[in-house]
């Protein structure tokens, strides 16, 4: 059992990485992927609505124009703090990945 912990301690740093941009930079990472989890479930939904025909013209429009905006601005903060698609990926196991 000691010898286990004696790899597991080895394994992680006896200090925290606490760089202030690469704290800001892994929040921000995190924040972005879960704002492109729930964009893409909810545009998802939206199309299955389009499909079954339970939204009014005005509600599509407006769902396009939401749509595209939070786009834009995902473009504009990942490039802001250096990020890239790749680095919102998630694995969803069974799912496969997010992007």
């Amino acid at each position: 059992m000691s010898s286990e912990l004696d790899r597991l301690g080895a394994a992680f740093p006896r200090r925290v990485n606490a760089d202030p941009e690469q704290v800001e930079k892994g929040l921000v990472q995190l924040v972005l992927t879960i704002v492109e989890l729930l964009r893409q479930l909810m545009e998802r939904q939206a199309l299955r609505r389009m499909e079954q025909g339970t939204l009014s013209d005005e509600q599509i429009e407006r769902l396009g124009e939401t749509f595209m905006k939070l786009e834009r601005r995902m473009d504009e903060l990942k490039e802001h703090f250096g990020l890239e698609d790749r680095d919102l990926n998630l694995n969803l196991g069974p799912l496969g990945n997010l992007l």
